[in-house]
């Protein structure tokens, strides 16, 4: 009965850090993401390009044509 415990025990221990490289590898993408998005204010957006309707005039033209 000691020796199963014993087997069970040792076979624990050496799945131990396995399990552990496995959770530190699927955690880390997870726990970077908030250090990424805590960096947005030196994002520089350029200016919205104005419009000028053209593409709605062009539409009608070639309906009625």
């Amino acid at each position: 009965m000691d020796r199963i415990i014993t087997t069970s025990a040792l076979k624990a221990l050496r799945l131990l850090p396995r399990a552990a490289l496995i959770l530190v590898l699927l955690a880390a993408p997870v726990l970077a993401v908030p250090m990424m998005r805590a960096d947005t204010s030196a994002t520089i957006e350029a200016p919205s390009p104005k419009k000028s309707g053209v593409g709605f005039v062009l539409l009608v033209a070639l309906q009625r044509g």
